[in-house]
């Protein structure tokens, strides 16, 4: 079994991660092999683990147990795997992490099914290992949030009528609510008192503000290879992020030739780079992912004092400090 490389430094929280992977491969299996065998590949895709990897890291700072941690650490990254099939339908993507996509390889339908198998298979895990009703209840908020993010993005596809503060909406429930309840749910169930484990919430939401909006930059400064999926994609199908919307809003008129479209050319493309770069949008979008990194960090300075604060803020450090 492989765990990404940027556990190596952390042997006992890598050694939770991989108990973690194990857990979800036996939780997955199906009468159905072509299911089961589907999603084993998404598990043993090489992903960072981050989600588990925060929620294993929270519940550090209570009563931890490995057993019902590493339950809740496996639930929260089966949630985001559906979430990244059900992703890979609506934006027809080929590719994820470098590799095929559920909805490439085995069609649309079938993806659907697998998505919904997954949020089974999250809500499982929960209750069998004696997850607590609030968190539940907190898994199926975080849920809603993330569908209205999603229905929010595919609402305001192509349209330049658009803001900071609207993308900044989408993302919260889109990518940083999962961050927050992987911090949430840790230190909840591992006994946290409500203020620690809402202080572990605010910090998931700002690493989950400034990842996104980071990941967002690396349309414009990376290539295919580097992000494992195809750079700019997002922008070619009407989803604009940040450094786009900065510059839109200082020149609306340049961008004109978008409206109306269904999908962008690479053209197309070409002329909103070098437009995005004319405007500063890839600099004023860095300002705010550095707000939202700073945020993070002087919650973390404040958390109780164990050597898990300190993995955790070598491997925000890390995450937020990145080319790719």
């Amino acid at each position: 079994m492989e765990i990404n490389k940027m556990w190596d430094k952390y042997p006992e929280l890598k050694g939770d991660l991989e108990e973690v992977i194990l857990l979800m491969d036996r939780n997955v299996k199906c009468k159905d092999k072509k299911i089961e065998n589907s999603i084993k590949e998404l598990i043993y895709s090489g992903g960072k683990l981050l989600r588990p990897s925060f929620s294993i890291i929270a519940s550090r700072f209570g009563n931890y147990d490995k057993e019902k941690s590493r339950a809740v650490a496996a639930a929260l990254e089966i949630l985001h795997m559906a979430t990244l099939v059900h992703d890979d339908i609506i934006d027809d993507a080929d590719t994820r992490r470098g590799k095929e996509t559920i909805q490439s390889k085995y069609g649309k339908n079938y993806a659907v099914y697998i998505g919904d198998y997954l949020f089974c298979v999250c809500f499982k895990l929960l209750a069998t290992h004696s997850a607590s009703l609030a968190s539940i209840k907190m898994d199926t908020k975080a849920m809603e949030k993330i569908c209205l993010g999603e229905i929010n993005q595919m609402n305001s596809k192509f349209s330049l009528d658009t803001s900071s503060r609207k993308y900044l909406s989408r993302i919260s429930g889109k990518t940083a609510e999962l961050f927050a309840l992987s911090f949430y749910s840790g230190a909840s169930e591992s006994g946290c008192s409500e203020k620690l484990s809402k202080m572990f919430f605010n910090i998931g939401h700002n690493i989950g503000m400034a990842f996104q909006i980071i990941d967002d930059i690396l349309d414009y400064t990376s290539n295919d290879e580097e992000l494992g999926k195809p750079a700019v994609s997002d922008i070619k199908q009407g989803i604009f992020n940040l450094p786009l919307i900065y510059a839109i809003n200082e020149n609306k008129k340049a961008f004109k030739f978008i409206e109306g479209k269904e999908f962008l050319e690479d053209s197309d493309v070409d002329i909103i780079m070098d437009l995005v770069y004319e405007y500063k949008g890839v600099d004023k979008a860095m300002d705010v992912a550095v707000k939202y990194t700073n945020k993070a960090f002087k919650l973390i300075d404040k958390l109780p004092e164990n050597q898990y604060k300190y993995i955790l803020k070598e491997v925000v450090e890390k995450l937020l400090d990145r080319t790719a």
